[in-house]
């Protein structure tokens, strides 16, 4: 069995004018709403925050993220997933 965190994907992330963002490498999406999004991909979790923020496309066969909205801020944590109730690092820094 393959480590999905071994597989070769080009993690990559692209912003425009801080109101649409296309990621690539995307492992899953451990939580969303309006204001927080946050997902595992192959380079740790990434929590993304702003405001009216909306998936517009997911495809996790290809690792792909398609977000729109406010993009106020973006914070990586090596932790590989979310445990003990979301009150690793992003625990600490989202409160």
């Amino acid at each position: 069995m393959v480590d999905k965190y071994e597989v070769p994907v080009k993690h990559q992330l692209t912003i425009e004018n801080r109101e649409k963002m296309d990621i690539t490498g995307v492992l899953n999406v451990d939580s969303f709403d309006d204001e927080e999004i946050i997902l595992e991909t192959q380079q740790g979790l990434l929590a993304i925050r702003g405001e009216e923020l909306h998936i517009k496309n997911l495809n996790l066969e290809q690792g792909e993220l398609n977000v729109e909205g406010l993009i106020m801020e973006l914070a990586y944590s090596e932790e590989r997933s979310i445990k003990h109730g979301g009150r690793g690092l992003l625990g600490r820094l989202f409160r």
